[in-house]
């Protein structure tokens, strides 16, 4: 049997966890500068099968506009910038038989309004989350039994205060990485 706490709690960690997944994502965008989260998505064939970057070595962002990947082992150094040229970040990684370097080129103006659009596209998923998040606890509420419609009422006003929070917690996300990728 569900209670309204039951479903209030539900409904903050399915939000909460919509919130973090978009903050997740957003990291992988490329902006002005060098974050080694743009690496995370990034997957090697190594040893037989596939894994992500930060399983066969370690990145590091030494310049603002450079990272650079130190494979654990030198012989996974041309599976990793094979894995890196091939991804959809439009990097030339480059080897001294060591250490990878990736340069990262100067956004244009309309790369970073592309960027912008997909920075919202993320933002909209997360909300679109957040919202049937909401719904969900609502539908679950109404149908608690043994309760009175004043703390079914009192529920739903939390679920909503509740979803407010997440929203405006995915807008200053959004702001804040917009800011970022238009920064020159």
């Amino acid at each position: 049997m569900t209670t309204l706490s039951g479903v209030t709690k539900e409904a903050k960690i399915v939000m909460r966890k919509a919130v973090e997944n978009t903050k997740r994502e957003l990291a992988t965008i490329r902006s002005g500068k060098a974050t080694i989260s743009l690496l995370d998505t990034i997957r090697v064939d190594a040893y037989g099968q596939t894994m992500l970057l930060n399983q066969v070595g370690s990145a590091a962002a030494p310049e603002p506009r450079l990272l650079t990947v130190q494979p654990w082992d030198k012989g996974l150094i041309e599976p990793i910038e094979k894995a890196i040229q091939s991804s959809e970040l439009g990097l030339n990684p480059s080897n001294d038989g060591t250490i990878i370097r990736i340069p990262l080129p100067p956004l244009t103006e309309e790369r970073r309004k592309e960027l912008v659009k997909v920075v919202r596209k993320l933002a909209e998923e997360g909300k679109i989350a957040v919202r049937h998040s909401r719904t969900e606890a609502i539908s679950q509420a109404k149908k608690v039994e043994r309760v009175s419609k004043d703390d079914k009422r009192h529920s739903e006003r939390d679920v909503q205060r509740l979803h407010d929070e997440a929203i405006e917690q995915l807008d200053n996300l959004v702001n804040a990485k917009e800011t970022e990728i238009m920064e020159v």
